[in-house]
């Protein structure tokens, strides 16, 4: 496998990566039970207090469907970004989705959570603005990129390993 190219590929996935992310949470989109579920307990109790609580939990279909939807999504991206780095075999496959999985909690948690969302107004729910503390958890993001990040990123790999050694 080229080292070159996947580095490239990391680079161009956390930019891919952080407009998506930017694109979901734009306007009344960060008002979505998808969206919602990815802040901390006290941030979404505080919301519910002056909005309709729904249910945000990993139990609520429309997180499942979210999380598999981004799963499915993540999966094609990343198959063929490893066949442009030169992936033949379900091991190179399933390393690669793994890593590449693993780059972007990394960089999702540690850029992402701990410094932009943290940190831009655009970004908080209506009536937790005064939440500063809150939105500058970083257990809360960490505990996230290990569980269910690492399931996540085991599933990925596997399916992506799968379609390389079943395409190539």
């Amino acid at each position: 496998m080229n080292w070159t190219v996947i580095l490239i590929e990391m680079l161009v996935f956390a930019v891919l990566f952080t407009i998506l992310v930017f694109f979901s949470y734009k306007d009344e989109q960060k008002y979505s039970i998808g969206s919602i579920h990815n802040y901390p307990p006290e941030i979404q109790e505080e919301y519910f207090k002056t909005h309709p609580r729904v249910d945000v939990s990993y139990k609520s279909k429309k997180v499942i469907l979210t999380k598999a939807f981004g799963i499915l999504f993540f999966v094609v991206i990343i198959y063929f970004c490893a066949k442009i780095a030169g992936a033949t075999t379900f091991k190179q496959g399933f390393l690669f989705g793994i890593g590449l999985m693993a780059w972007i909690g990394i960089y999702d948690t540690f850029f992402i959570d701990w410094v932009l969302f943290a940190n831009l107004p655009q970004a908080r729910l209506e009536g937790t603005e005064h939440m500063d503390k809150e939105y500058h958890q970083k257990w809360f993001h960490v505990k996230g990129i290990l569980w269910p990040g690492t399931l996540f990123a085991v599933i990925v790999g596997l399916l992506v390993g799968g379609l390389v050694a079943l395409i190539h």
